[in-house]
């Protein structure tokens, strides 16, 4: 085995919300989805908030070939702060595309523009409050 890293989200509750929300806007792959009810072990007493038994334990996602690990976490009180995820797509359509989509009920950080890194290049914070730059790879300097 070779050492890697996931990135792993947790989002207050929202987990399939979000899950659906990525689908659609960046072509995300959902590969499994197990609820907290749905565990082979029992949650550890209050451990969850109430109402938390049938949200999402774990939930594994792809976009293009980057793996992402998710969950509602054990309460509504996740917040996303310290990182950004990276996307990079292949064309300028592509970078609009899912810059726009992301970017519905989310605030714009910065708009797409072209820097000497990037023919086109913006950041974003999404309705889930995660934070997004949006990049077509380029030759640097």
């Amino acid at each position: 085995m070779t050492t890697s890293i996931t990135p792993y989200l947790f989002f207050a509750g929202r987990c399939e919300e979000a899950l659906n929300f990525y689908c659609e806007a960046i072509g995300a792959q959902v590969e499994m989805v197990m609820k907290y009810n749905e565990s082979p072990e029992p949650v550890p007493p209050d451990r969850l908030q109430a109402g938390f038994e049938n949200k999402i334990m774990h939930a594994s996602f792809r976009v293009g070939g980057a793996a992402v690990m998710a969950s509602d976490g054990c309460d509504d009180r996740s917040k996303f702060e310290g990182f950004q995820l990276a996307l990079s797509v292949a064309s300028e359509a592509e970078a609009h595309q899912a810059f726009n989509a992301l970017a519905q009920e989310g605030s714009i950080m910065m708009p797409l523009v072209k820097t000497f890194w990037s023919a086109c290049f913006g950041m974003l914070t999404d309705k889930f409050n995660v934070s997004w730059m949006v990049m077509v790879p380029g030759p640097m300097g």
